[in-house]
């Protein structure tokens, strides 16, 4: 086999002025930098002489990037005299084709105000539509699960138990107690001005059990464990699991869903309990070290500053929310596409959508129990 030349390109006066191109205009020669730059160089001395005759007789080999090169010095239109090699006829009329043809633009739709809200609240239909029939299917396997509890998928429910509240303890706690830290700051700084220094512990209590505990484990829950399971549905779909799964036979309901909101739904109050806890903890260390109060004090205190009932207030906030957690991580789970785009897409409109409802449903609780006796 007889080695290539390099490209070459050379300029000649007689009997015109004419550009002689010789040699392997392939890729794998231009790639070398020297010779990459002499050729730039070479076409940029002679950009611009349209009576130029060019001879492209002596190429010996020539592909697309070799004849884009040429076709962009040409500026991207043949030459008035050119002289080729009718073997490289086809590869430079598909370059002039696709130079005619251009890239397509698409036309900008002209909406109005109108068509805009239209648009958004068809959105909102064809979400809330396939999240009713989400919860539909979930009931439907609740029952199923009652009437066949051996034949439950305790093993993925005991695994996504372990996923969304045993790996969720150290964040949590770790929240809790600074959250703890600076609201007693906060209220010890007010309080110790008028003299109301134990009622820290009402404030605190309160606050804590009822409103920042289950919210603070709510909106982690659902930026941790809400988009990890968005983003598990969203893999299988990208890998074709879920179409494979549904060839077998295996519902979907059954085996995916039901696990993640049973887990969710028994992790969720623990976790809320767990949270308060480390909250308290970490308010009573503050409450120590700016007032002088005693943990001892602070203990005896809560249960009369805190009705029991705010206690059960808390819990049902958390095991509402762990369910729409994980209802509203599945249902944007189950709608990604099977690309990557999609699947970014639709983790972070979980976890947004997520957190939302989960302030929805906690102003709503506030509603409901604004007279519950505090």
């Amino acid at each position: 086999m007889s080695r290539e030349l390099p490209p070459t390109l050379t300029l000649s006066q007689q009997p015109q002025s004419c550009a002689h191109v010789a040699g392997a205009w392939l890729v794998h020669m231009l790639s070398d930098k020297k010779t990459m730059q002499a050729v730039k160089q070479q076409l940029r001395q002679i950009a611009g002489q349209k009576e130029l005759h060019w001879d492209l007789r002596q190429i010996s080999a020539l592909d697309h990037i070799g004849a884009q090169i040429l076709w962009r010095a040409w500026g991207k239109k043949r030459p008035l005299h050119l002289q080729l090699q009718p073997v490289h006829e086809g590869i430079f009329e598909r370059i002039e084709q696709v130079s005619q043809r251009g890239v397509p633009r698409e036309p900008k739709p002209r909406l109005t105000r109108v068509m805009q809200l239209g648009g958004l609240m068809l959105g909102l239909f064809h979400h809330l539509h396939g999240f009713t029939a989400l919860l539909g299917q979930l009931m439907l396997d609740l029952l199923r699960l009652i009437r066949h509890p051996l034949r439950a998928p305790w093993k993925e429910i005991s695994a996504n138990i372990y996923h969304t509240g045993a790996q969720a303890v150290g964040i949590t706690a770790l929240v809790g107690v600074l959250i703890g830290v600076v609201l007693s700051y906060l209220s010890a700084q007010q309080l110790r001005t008028f003299g109301g220094d134990l009622f820290i512990v009402n404030l605190l209590g309160m606050s804590i059990v009822r409103e920042l505990g289950p919210m603070l484990a709510a909106i982690l829950v659902a930026g941790r464990s809400g988009s990890a399971i968005t983003a598990q549905l969203g893999v299988m779909r990208v890998t074709e699991e879920l179409d494979a799964m549904r060839v077998m036979g295996i519902p979907h309901g059954f085996r995916l869903i039901l696990p993640k909101v049973l887990a969710l739904a028994l992790a969720m109050p623990l976790l809320v309990i767990w949270t308060d806890i480390m909250a308290l903890i970490g308010g009573m260390i503050s409450a120590q070290a700016l007032l002088g109060m005693s943990p001892e004090f602070f203990i005896y205190k809560l249960p009369e500053a805190v009705p029991l009932v705010n206690y059960w207030i808390g819990l049902g906030k958390g095991l509402t929310f762990g369910i729409l957690i994980a209802l509203i991580a599945c249902h944007y789970g189950l709608r990604i596409k099977p690309n990557t785009e999609s699947l970014g897409q639709g983790t972070t409109n979980s976890v947004v959508v997520a957190i939302t409802v989960v302030i929805i449903a906690d102003a709503i609780f506030a509603i409901i129990f604004s007279k519950t006796v505090y």
